[in-house]
């Protein structure tokens, strides 16, 4: 050790190790090219500091950290104070590498500078520096450099130390080997803890690209579901963010951390991920007789027969009486025709707005469908048979919605294969819960959803607020093919009426509407035409 400035070896290993372990559990980014700057400082005893990252397509060093005791100067990492400086060039525009400062010689060279006296030396460019002294009255002397090398032996960046000082006297002195040493192997750990930091946000930004490829091919497969996989999550951390605020009732005990968070978060967009194996003409099906096409065209054409049926029989009617000399008879055959034309159009419009599904249709509706099914014709080979087959009368029927039963199941497999599909990932620790809480937003408190008929006791929170955002979501989405969006006011109503059959959870509801996160999600994605008055003291299962 220099004697000047001698040092316990022990200590500074100690030192070294708790650098290393602060490095290693350092999430954030920005906060972490921090500390290593700091740790590098009073590890060496130096005055100030700045740390470079390495730009590699526009190969610059970009200043990312700036800070000086003497100064009180505290720039980039988490001060919220943007560096000044433009990135610095290792090369110039013909393609030269730019040597003549410390940090881009250390970093072209692959080692380590440390300089004495910056106004005595002659090698470097520190005209900069001088600019920098006469502005702020400083005076910058010793100077150490160190390039920082990931596990592949490239250069990520740099950080140069400025001014080391006696921890005696305070006094600036000069770096000296011992120092010199103990700054590289900070750079070598520095490098790993960064490196690994930028593998993880490497993979990360990979793993939320494969799901939004997911949800991509969702939305390209069926343009009905594709804002519902965004908006879900969207509305899902909303009602988070109020719900993790709240002192009232049993969400005062949830506090996620950022981790929990996140992890609701992927949830939420990988909540519909089985839809990818949905049939699509199930999942597009806008009217009660549509399959690949809507079949309702059939019919119309069955009507035009009819029409032609009914005309001929009225033309082989005129044309008896004429032979029989009863042209008296014809006027009342008219008349019958026109009756039939009529009643075929009534018969065919009710069909077509049958066609449509709607919340709800009567017994009436449904045994007029039987009625206008049994009637008989004459198909395009000739044979006889009923209006409308037993498969078209059972949809024409459906009660709600434009689905059958067959299909209903359908759809509802895209749950059970969601969780499927996400049960069979190798989930990190932290996201362990994606598929339980993905898996269960068809779930309702008691008991009545799908596809494994949780009830309150089984159905976790974060889950429930998945529920919420779906329902709400559905309600009030434009781009159905069944439905047109409905009014706030409307919607709202639904969802009390499910917090009164105890579909939905009434705590989370309430500081849905409490903290007015449904309005605030309908100036963003709803309609304006959506965004009725709505009078809180009407909705049911909420108190004001």
């Amino acid at each position: 050790m220099h004697p000047s400035h001698s040092r316990d070896l022990t200590q500074c290993l100690e030192q070294l190790n708790r650098i290393g372990i602060a490095l290693s559990r350092e999430r954030d980014n920005s906060k972490l090219l921090e500390t290593i700057l700091i740790a590098a400082k009073r590890l060496l005893n130096a005055d100030g500091g700045t740390l470079y990252l390495l730009e590699e397509e526009s190969r610059t060093l970009r200043f990312e950290v700036l800070r000086n005791d003497s100064l009180q100067l505290h720039m980039g990492g988490t001060s919220g104070q943007p560096i000044p400086f433009s990135p610095i060039p290792l090369y110039t525009p013909d393609g030269q590498p730019q040597t003549g400062m410390v940090v881009t010689y250390a970093v072209l060279h692959d080692t380590t500078v440390m300089i004495d006296d910056a106004y005595a030396d002659q090698h470097f460019d520190f005209s900069g520096t001088r600019r920098f002294d006469q502005k702020t009255g400083y005076r910058s002397r010793s100077f150490l450099t160190v390039p920082m090398k990931n596990h592949e032996g490239l250069i990520i960046g740099a950080f140069q130390l400025l001014n080391a000082l006696d921890p005696e006297t305070g006094q600036v002195r000069t770096f000296s080997p011992d120092d010199r040493q103990l700054a590289e192997s900070l750079a070598s750990q520095a490098a790993i803890a960064l490196t690994n930091h930028q593998l993880l946000d490497q993979l990360q930004s990979l793993f939320e690209g494969l799901i939004q490829l997911i949800n991509t091919a969702i939305d390209h497969k069926s343009p009905y579901t594709g804002a519902h996989c965004q908006r879900v999550p969207l509305l899902t951390m909303m009602i988070a963010a109020v719900a993790s605020r709240s002192e009232r009732g049993p969400l005062k005990n949830f506090r996620p951390t950022p981790e929990e968070l996140y992890e609701l978060k992927i949830a939420g967009l990988l909540h519909d991920c089985g839809k990818i194996a949905t049939p699509v003409h199930v999942v597009d099906k806008a009217t009660k007789l549509e399959t690949l096409f809507d079949r309702i065209a059939l019919v119309d054409a069955r009507f035009e027969a009819l029409k032609r049926d009914a005309e001929i029989d009225r033309l082989k009617g005129q044309l008896a009486a004429l032979e029989r000399g009863d042209p008296a008879a014809i006027p009342a055959l008219e008349q019958r025709f026109q009756e039939q034309l009529a009643a075929l159009a009534d018969d065919r419009e009710f069909l077509r707005h049958t066609n449509i599904g709607g919340e709800f249709m009567d017994a009436a509706a449904q045994e007029r469908v039987r009625r206008i099914g049994a009637r008989r014709w004459v198909g395009p080979d000739g044979q006889e048979g009923p209006f409308l087959s037993d498969e078209e009368i059972d949809n024409l029927c459906i009660a709600r919605g434009t689905l059958n039963a067959a299909e209903r199941v359908i759809i509802q497999e895209h749950v059970t294969l969601t969780m499927q599909m996400l049960e069979a990932l190798p989930w990190p620790k932290a996201l362990r819960r994606v598929p339980e809480y993905a898996g269960s937003h068809h779930e309702k408190l008691n008991g009545g959803g799908y596809h494994r008929g949780l009830n309150e006791s089984s159905l976790p929170l974060p889950a429930r607020m998945i529920c919420l955002a779906d329902v709400f979501e559905a309600l009030t989405a434009g781009d159905r093919p069944y439905k047109p969006g409905k009014l706030l006011s409307e919607t709202l109503f639904i969802l009390g009426r499910m917090v009164q059959s105890h579909e939905i959870d009434p705590d989370l509801f309430d500081i849905f509407i409490r903290e007015g996160v449904w309005l605030d999600y309908a100036r963003k994605y709803l309609q304006p035409e959506q965004i009725d008055e709505v009078d809180l003291s009407r909705i049911p299962g909420y108190v004001p």
